[in-house]
């Protein structure tokens, strides 16, 4: 018997990153998932790690700028109820205050921003049986301003404005918010924003001296305060945004 049995968790970004490997951790703690990806072969995958392990993963193949009210009914309709609520599907690119063109500004906020704020509102009746719960993946960008990277800062401060607001506002209905704020972490979010293997790899090793702690973070890791957030040890924390960053938010400009 896992922490999670007999719980129903929405995972999106589930198919890569982070996301994937809550997904794969939540199902082996007994929680049936459904992974929201945009990649049918990958959901496929992730539905047969996690069923090697034990698990229950249901991949689903979806955008969630479009496809939130969908999704949420689809997973109330196949396992009958929805406790936790995980936002870890984003993107980035690069930009400046200069560079930045207006419908990448908009792309940034639509999925970063606009598609957690839909779920959470659809999702809102049904955590609100289970006293559920949401935990949305924002980034150490949130906390703390970063040049190049101006409209994925700003969505991600966003974000963590959206998990205060919606903690309290959703407290009464015994429903918590929280989320998690990761420094640089070894997934494929960079090289989808435009960075090329060599740069990726420069950009690591550089890592190594912006984080205190010497190196970068692993899914994996991120994954465990996830399910911390998400269990009934953390029953009496809502509206919190938990920096998981190896100390790069403790940091300087350097």
């Amino acid at each position: 018997m896992g922490e999670f049995s007999g719980q129903v968790a929405l995972v999106t970004g589930a198919t890569s990153g982070i996301g994937r490997a809550v997904a794969l951790r939540m199902a082996r703690e007994g929680a049936r998932v459904v992974g929201v990806g945009r990649r049918e072969d990958a959901l496929r995958r992730l539905e047969e790690e996690a069923a090697r392990s034990g698990g229950t993963v249901h991949g689903t193949r979806a955008d969630i700028t479009t496809d939130a009210e969908r999704v949420v009914q689809e997973t109330v309709a196949a396992f009958g109820a929805l406790d936790v609520l995980v936002n870890a599907a984003g993107i980035i690119s690069n930009g400046t205050i200069e560079t930045t063109a207006l419908e990448e500004w908009d792309r940034m906020m639509e999925v970063n921003v606009r598609a957690v704020f839909r779920l959470m509102q659809v999702a809102v009746p049904h955590l609100e049986r289970t006293r559920g719960n949401i935990v949305n993946v924002s980034s150490v960008t949130g906390l703390r301003a970063f040049p190049g990277v101006l409209a994925y800062c700003v969505s991600k401060a966003a974000l963590d404005q959206l998990t205060r607001c919606a903690a309290l506002e959703l407290a009464p209905k015994g429903i918590r918010v929280n989320a998690v704020n990761p420094g640089v972490v070894r997934t494929d979010l960079h090289r989808r924003g435009g960075m090329s293997d060599e740069e990726y790899a420069a950009f690591l090793e550089r890592s190594k001296q912006t984080h205190p702690l010497g190196r970068v973070g692993e899914a994996d890791e991120v994954a465990e305060l996830v399910l911390f957030l998400a269990s009934r040890r953390a029953a009496w924390i809502t509206g919190a945004t938990y920096p998981i960053d190896g100390g790069r938010s403790q940091t300087c400009a350097r």
